[in-house]
């Protein structure tokens, strides 16, 4: 392996800092969306007011969105990806004629992102059919 030098393992130790810093911000933001949940379920039994399970489960699922909006989050990550994917064509293309050993690799990472837009898109009709029962006032339509 050739020499790096102090400027490429400072950018490596940047790189891996960098994600560390994003996961541990994923779990301190999942973290204080729990103590809010926890709050308001606090106040609403301080507060005197009658409460049963169903509320429960409705207060605790406001900010959690695991299950009702899934499916858009699924479909919002391929409309993302997908024009990228497009995009990248003729970058690649443009590319290619300036360096021509970028042509390929660059196709290359615009055919891997067009996977994963379709690959989005089918895990966005897949968790539709998971969640049957859910309110359809809830959901997001994007087949109008």
């Amino acid at each position: 392996m050739e020499d790096i030098g102090l400027g490429g393992g400072l950018a490596i130790i940047g790189f891996w800092m960098f994600v560390a810093l994003v996961v541990l911000g994923g779990i301190w933001d999942n973290i204080r969306k729990r103590d809010g949940q926890h709050e308001t379920v606090r106040r609403v039994i301080e507060s005197g007011q009658q409460i049963d399970q169903k509320l429960i489960d409705t207060l605790l699922s406001v900010s959690d969105g695991s299950t009702t909006l899934l499916d858009v989050g699924f479909r919002v990550s391929a409309l993302w990806i997908l024009p990228i994917s497009v995009g990248m064509v003729p970058f690649a293309i443009f590319l290619g004629s300036i360096a021509e050993e970028a042509l390929m690799p660059l196709l290359g990472v615009a055919a891997m992102l067009f996977c994963f837009g379709v690959g989005f898109l089918v895990a966005a009709r897949v968790v539709t059919h998971w969640y049957p029962n859910e309110d359809s006032s809830t959901k997001i339509s994007f087949q109008d």
